[in-house]
Order: structure tokens, then sequence, then C-alpha cells
């Protein structure tokens, strides 16, 4: 029978509805019936394509004892982390505190019948392990103490509740000079795995932000050392593996450190991150292999992340029950195909050698294709597509349809730099930008997320507005349609006047009170992301936002000049404050026009204004104009000799 999870929309939550658990969603009906029967409380977050969730899903939460006993002394609780991140950021919070160390998914809380946790973990086998508390005998050690009210546990409980909301206050302000960037690319640098790139050995994430703000810094102080990082980390990942050859878009994050294997999850933050990445850095690194991964990945989101214009949030890591089912080969399936399509045994040897496709296998005895050379072959396309009809005889991962606006917001973003490569690109980031805006904003309210072709129910968050904003300061830059100007700024007054304290931000400030991020974790943190908005919109509207930003780096400042390597976006915004950013006016037509050639300014504080005032270029700085041009391949070096100006 069926639990109450079968009445929400949320797939996550559905994915438990059958379980023997009698799973609550997030409600007060449930937290009533803690108290009034004096219940702990088990509060478990997770999302949908999340591995380890559906492990100990199958481990624990379908075992028929373990459930029976979670039924009679606790209320269970179910919260999808994607639907209601303020939930899991103050969870979160409370694993730290408890663990000294960050958490993870899925997360496991206890909590008194008041709901104040006393005991925060991850993922919780049912039966002990080394060094790991079975969950029966967690719950069997719970459950007395609670029904006994023992005075300690409550007594933890009090006290971890009051640490959970320290002053957040910096003890002073630490000016940002130039020489921070230097800093940065140092710490860059020291972690830095020179074999294979990226900033880590394994597991090996792709660190977008970091490579970003390397590159923007490239870009503007031509360090061959910051250049090199990202080129090669890029060069590397697009090899295949964490990036899938056979479809295109990127996994999670690659559980080696080559980039080989992946946590087959494919999330819509990270392709929309590393599609604006890649299209950048064709163009900063004049390297066109960089664009075919963007379109590649954005093809992929297109046609199988979307629908209605609108983007899904992930698809699984696991196909009927087994993690990568749907994207590994067998050695012998590999050489049947490519025998029955008239290759000969020579051209076999070389295509599955260079592919990385062998008896033995690279992933449980099977195989993840990967190049082992950096240029594509010619045969490469061909066999791609023999490659994708073995996948079409397979069952695809479930695909979580539920829809967030950040999210969305990041493709849309990728979409309109794509778009300055290839129009296609841009006719669909506007349509996904007006879909969008016509699903999530309702009545002149923001919200967060719902599934597909249903209605919202949670409302924004900070992430939220900050994300979205970028992304109608991109569609304006790409279709100068001043509405999308409008908007921007309608949601940067939105966000300071719900979540701003004299430079401070608030992710949330609803049932849960949580500090938004200055630091980039699975995507950058909201705060970076909204002094990008106010920066912009500071050049653009009115120099009254760059006063905000700045009261926001100020206010963020020491832990910032500390250890920049923590906080690449705020970093690559802070340097951009400096710096001052630049501004090409023309009117709109010779900018679209010339919108291929602007894309090549190495500059990346660049902006573009549609204006009636010239019929030419005007480039100009944040307090006046400096130069005209009628040329747009002059643009390029005349914003260089005013980085060079006294």
């Amino acid at each position: 029978m069926a639990n109450l999870l079968q009445y929400e929309d949320s797939p996550y939550l559905q994915q438990h509805k059958d379980n023997p658990v009698n799973w609550y969603p997030w409600c007060d009906e449930a937290f009533e019936k803690a108290k009034n029967e004096n219940k702990a409380i088990f509060i478990s977050i997770g999302y949908s394509s999340c591995h380890w969730c559906h492990v100990m899903e199958h481990e624990v939460f379908e075992n028929e004892a373990i459930a029976a006993y979670l039924n009679e002394h606790f209320v269970s609780i179910k919260v999808d982390k994607e639907e209601r991140p303020d939930i899991d950021k103050h969870y979160q919070e409370v694993h730290m505190l408890l663990n000294r160390r960050a958490g993870g998914w899925p997360t496991s809380i206890f909590a008194t019948p008041q709901n104040k946790a006393f005991y925060a973990a991850t993922y919780i086998p049912p039966q002990p392990q080394p060094q790991m508390m079975g969950f029966m005998q967690l719950i069997e050690i719970i459950a007395p103490k609670i029904a006994e009210n023992d005075e300690k546990l409550f007594q933890n409980a009090d006290e971890i509740e009051s640490y959970l909301r320290p002053a957040d206050k910096p003890t002073e302000a630490t000016r940002l000079q130039l020489h921070i960037v230097d800093t940065f690319v140092k710490q860059a640098g020291h972690n830095y795995e020179k074999a294979y790139g990226g900033f880590s050995v394994s597991p090996k994430f792709p660190h977008t932000s970091t490579l970003t703000a390397l590159l923007h810094i490239a870009g503007v102080n031509g360090y061959d050392e910051a250049r090199e990082m990202v080129r090669h980390t890029l060069e590397q990942m697009q090899l295949g593996g964490m990036y899938d050859l056979v479809e295109g878009g990127f996994c999670r994050y690659s559980t080696d450190e080559r980039w080989l294997v992946p946590h087959f999850e494919k999330m819509t933050y990270d392709n929309g991150l590393l599609i604006e990445l890649y299209a950048k850095a064709s163009q900063q690194l004049d390297d066109s292999r960089f664009l075919t991964t963007a379109k590649e990945s954005a093809d992929f989101m297109l046609d199988k992340m979307a629908e209605d214009h609108l983007f899904y949030s992930a698809s699984d890591a696991d196909t009927e029950g087994e993690e990568g089912k749907y994207f590994v080969y067998d050695y012998e399936e590999v050489v049947a195909l490519l025998n029955s399509n008239d290759f000969h045994q020579e051209q076999i040897d070389t295509i599955t050698e260079t592919l990385s496709v062998s008896a033995d296998g690279n992933f449980e005895g099977r195989n993840v294709i990967q190049l082992t050379q950096g240029e594509r072959p010619e045969w490469f396309s061909e066999v791609m597509a023999l490659l994708r009809s073995l996948r079409q005889e397979r069952t695809y991962p479930f695909i979580d349809k539920k829809v967030q606006v950040s999210w969305n917001a990041m493709m849309i973003s990728a979409l309109f730099t794509l778009g300055d490569l290839d129009r296609s690109y841009r006719d669909a980031a506007v349509k996904h930008l007006e879909r969008v805006l016509e699903t999530m904003m309702i009545g002149g309210r923001l919200y967060h997320s719902a599934l597909i072709h249903k209605q919202p129910k949670v409302e924004a968050f900070l992430e939220d507005y900050a994300y979205l904003g970028r992304a109608l300061m991109k569609g304006y830059e790409s279709t100068f349609d001043e509405r999308y100007l409008v908007l921007a700024q309608q949601l940067a007054n939105t966000a300071l006047g719900n979540y701003y304290e004299e430079g401070h931000w608030y992710f949330s400030k609803g049932e849960f009170v949580t500090e938004a991020d200055i630091g980039d974790s699975s995507y950058p943190g909201s705060v970076g992301v909204m002094v990008d908005l106010l920066l912009s919109l500071g050049t653009l509207i009115d120099p009254k936002y760059r006063h905000f930003a700045f009261k926001t780096l100020e206010y963020y400042s020491q832990k910032l000049a500390k250890t920049p390597i923590y906080f690449p976006y705020m970093l690559d915004q802070a340097f951009r404050y400096q710096k001052e950013d630049r501004i090409i006016k023309a009117p709109a037509a010779l900018l679209t026009e010339s919108t291929p050639l602007l894309s090549q300014v190495d500059y990346p504080y660049t902006k573009r204004y549609a204006s009636s005032e010239s019929e030419g270029f005007m480039v100009c700085g944040l307090q006046s104009c400096f130069a005209n041009c009628r040329d747009a391949e002059q643009i390029n070096g005349l914003i260089r000799d005013s980085l060079q100006a006294p």
C-alpha cells in the first residue's frame, strides 16, 4: 500500500511512495504527530538521480523489519533537496556542526519530537560495517532514549540548536587588492593535477567556476599558467568518460583521476556551466574542438533533457538498478557491430584501441568510451552513430522532470553564449527564457521549481533571482530586447529587498533562515552570481547597483582575501569590479551583425549596449567613452589599449 508520498509531485518522493516506511512529506501534520505521540523524527534528504540514495532505499527503506520499527517508534519524513534547498541547506549545516565535515546525499537526520536535531549522517547501511553503525542498531538505540526522555540527549539537541545560528559577521573588512588574483592562480596551481588536469586526484569534479575564473584572468593578464590549466583540463575532459562521446553531455564527476569512469548521472547545472565554459574557451583559446563539445552537449540537453522549452533537472546514474548500464559496452558487441557494418579486422583493432574498448573492459568488465588521442579520427562520427544505435535498444535512465529556475537559467545563459557563434542556439535560448518567465513568474512572483506541466508551489530562493537575472542580462546582450533589462532590474530589486542586509546575503528567509553561499560547490554560490548581476546592472542601467556589489564584496572580503580558491566565482567578480567593465555601444542591428567578431574580444568583462548615439561603435568605460570606430575588428585592440592606460 502506498504511503503519503503518492500525493506529491516530486519525482524523488514518488520513487519512495511504495516503500513500507510510512513516509510523510515535509508538513505540519508530521511534526504535530511527533510531538503528540512523543516520537523521534527521522528526516531523509536526497534527490532522484542520486546513486547512494537508491542504494539506501533498497537496503534500508525496503527492509520490512526496519520499516516496521521506524513506523512504530518514529515519524519519518522524506525531502527532495532540489525541491526544498532551504531545508537541505539547514540540515547540511547540522551535519557539518555534528561531524566537522561536509555532508552529502542521502542525508540522514534524527531529531527530538520538537524537531531539534541530535544526530546526522549520510548513507547508513542496514547492518553494522567496519566503523559504521547499522541503521537498525541505531534506531534501536534512539527510540528508547526518546521514549524515556533521556536528559543528556535532549540537552545535546538544545545545544546543537543554539549553535546553528551563529552571528556570521566579519571582524573587519579587508581591502581587496589586484594581487588577489595572483594568490588565486597560485592556489589553483598548487591543487592542479598536471597529468590529466583538474584540481584533485579522485574523485574528480569539473570545478567549472575555477576554470572560468582562470580563463578570465588569462584574458586580462595574459598569464600562460592560468591559460594552460584551462586548456589542458578541457582537453582531457572532452576525451570521454565523464564526457559522453556517444550522445553528448557531461556526467556529474569522474571516480578516477583520468576522467574515465564517471558517476553516470547527468545534471542540468553541470551541463549549463560546462557548455558556457567550452563555448567561451573555443574563442579565447582558439580551439574549434571546444566549440564542438559545447554544441554536442547543448544538442543533447535540447533533445533529451527538455520538453516544451523547459529543461528537466537530471537523468539518473542507474538503469534497472545497475549503475551505468545504459552507457557502457561489451567488447564483443562493439566488435560484432563493426563487423556487421563492413569494417575489416585491422580497422576494428584500431577503433577499439582508440576508443579504450577491450576484452577486459575499463569499468566492471565492460567499457566506457574514451578517446586515447586528442584529435577525432575520420571514422569517429560514423562509429559514434553506430554506438548510439546500440543504446536505442536499451532502457534510458530515469529522468527527473522537475523544472528548476536557477538550473534552467544556467542552461539559457549557456545557449546565449553559444548563440554568439551559432544563431540557432540564440533562438533556442529565447524560447526557453520566455517559457521559464511564463511558467515560473506568476502574478509578479517568482517560483523555484515545479514538475513539468504542473503549477509551481515553492517560491524562489536567492539563487533563482541571481541566475535568472544573469540569464536576462545575457538575453539582452544577445537580442537587445529592453524588456529583459527591465525584468533583470526588477529581480535584483526584489532580491535586495528580501535577502540583503548591508552587504550580507541570505539564501532563504521563510520557514528556514539560511545563509547564502559565497563558496562554489556543485555550482557557483548565489552571492557571487548576485554580484555578477549587480555589476552588469551597474554598468548598463544605474551605478547604484555597483554600490551594492561593492558592499557585498567588502562584507565577505576577509574570507575572499585569505583563500580565494574557495570562492572562484566571487573572486572573478572582485577582479571585474577592480578592472571595471568596458561597454561596446552601437545600433542594435550593427551589434547583432558583428556578434561573431565581438565574441572574440579578449577582455572578459565587456558588455554590449544598443544605442543610437553613433552610426558606428563607441567603446566606453564606466564614466565616459574613449574611442569610436566602424570596424568591429578594431575593438579588441582599443579595449586592450584602455587597460594599459595609466
